[in-house]
């Protein structure tokens, strides 16, 4: 999902990297509101009448900015931003479940796609830490033979190009039951998702660039995995999801089909099809990729958490936000082991974002403790009412996306 669990093979979205606006501009936002907790400010009360007055005009930006997502076409929007001010807020737009017309419930579960990135990134972090596993070791120390392809192999790529995205492996997610506009229908290995893959060629020689490819993550998951002598899902847990107390966050067995309640439902399509509800699918086609559900208010407790230095040691953070630029990929974002550094227009944000079968999620935390993370329910691609040529397709989900982050900005910028 773009910096997230992205199948390649989208039908959504002709297959190229989704990019982000090339600027991301602040657009304007939700309901109006009560201006009487601003009057009869006491004397002296001039600098809180401003801050509040402040709050009071970004909110409105907010909404306004949510009521565009629905009218653009996502049937609900779920943002929680913590602001300067240090309060969290909640807010909702549009509808969770288009079956019943029920509103999203504030601060829903919804599947977080390829933020899981970042929790495996972060697990791998703690190893290296422990110095059990090294950045720069080939891949194929801890995993001997696993990573064989026509013109690569595991003694090529080392553990630093899987987290950065610098080993060429094609995408799984071209090779497999990964298309955004179905459901899958069964369950899926570790090894099930890689050994497509492997049999084709690698997109560019190791190390000489960066390329998004989901495949990158299903080996990272397979590394912590054989080092810690535990599944994925349970080292994740105990290591990052526990260790942080993020109580509506987990890792679902291969299989678990549910999203928790209270839950927005995700929704999918083929380009100009009608929406079907898919919140409930088998997320192992996304493996150590994609595959935890989380809400708003845990995952910016992760990423603060994280860029705040209480996951891994500070040495291993560094190594997570050196970063680097990719001209193809997404403007205004440079890309470091699991986490990205995204330039709004009043700050920078470390965050990551990502897509999934019915859900979108974008946000990350700012230096001075701004917070955000907004999720619709549906991909950009399944709104989408052209459908005459690809370039007609991409540009109509390219316009959505820019909403989307047009909203994480609004909320940390206003």
């Amino acid at each position: 999902m773009s910096e997230h669990f992205q199948p390649a093979t989208r039908p959504n979205v002709p297959s190229k990297r989704r990019r982000r606006p090339s600027r991301i501009t602040v657009a304007t936002v939700v309901g109006v509101l009560a201006v009487g907790g601003l009057t009869g400010c006491r004397d002296g009360d001039a600098s809180d009448a401003e801050a509040e007055m402040g709050t009071a005009k970004n909110e409105i930006a907010l909404r306004k900015a949510m009521r565009e997502l629905v009218q653009a076409g996502f049937p609900g929007v779920l943002v929680s931003v913590k602001g300067k001010d240090g309060r969290t807020r909640d807010y909702t737009a549009g509808a969770g479940n288009r079956e019943t017309g029920a509103a999203p419930p504030k601060n829903g579960h919804v599947r977080i796609g390829s933020n899981t990135k970042t929790f495996v990134a972060a697990t791998v972090l703690q190893l290296v830490g422990e110095g059990t596993v090294k950045l720069d070791e080939p891949i194929d120390t801890y995993l001997p033979g696993v990573v064989e392809g026509p013109d690569y192999d595991g003694k090529q790529i080392t553990v630093r190009n899987l987290l950065g995205h610098t080993s060429g492996l094609p995408d799984y997610t071209e090779f497999v039951e990964a298309n955004t506009a179905t459901v899958p229908s069964r369950t899926y290995t570790a090894k099930e998702l890689l050994g497509p893959a492997l049999q084709h060629k690698a997109v560019f020689p190791v190390g000489k660039r960066r390329q998004y490819s989901n495949t990158n993550y299903i080996v990272a998951g397979m590394l912590v995995e054989k080092v810690t002598r535990k599944p994925v899902g349970e080292a994740v847990t105990e290591r990052v999801i526990e260790r942080l107390g993020l109580k509506q966050t987990y890792w679902p067995e291969p299989g678990d089909k549910n999203v928790p309640k209270p839950r927005m439902e995700g929704y999918i399509a083929p380009p100009g099809g009608e929406l079907k509800n898919a919140t409930e699918m088998d997320p192992s086609v996304s493996g150590a990729a994609g595959m935890v559900i989380s809400t708003p208010r845990d995952l910016n407790r992760f990423f603060a958490g994280l860029v705040g230095g209480k996951v891994v040691p500070a040495a291993q953070l560094k190594e997570m936000q050196k970063t680097v630029e990719s001209p193809d990929e997404e403007p205004n974002t440079v890309f470091g082991l699991g986490l990205d550094k995204i330039t709004l227009s009043c700050a920078a944000m470390w965050g990551h974002g990502g897509d999934i079968h019915g859900y979108e999620t974008r946000g990350g935390v700012t230096s001075d403790g701004r917070e955000v993370t907004v999720a619709v329910n549906a991909l950009p691609g399944a709104i989408i009412s052209k459908q005459d040529s690809n370039e007609a397709m991409t540009k109509e989900a390219i316009q959505k996306i820019e909403k989307v982050t047009n909203l994480v900005d609004t909320a940390i910028c206003g």
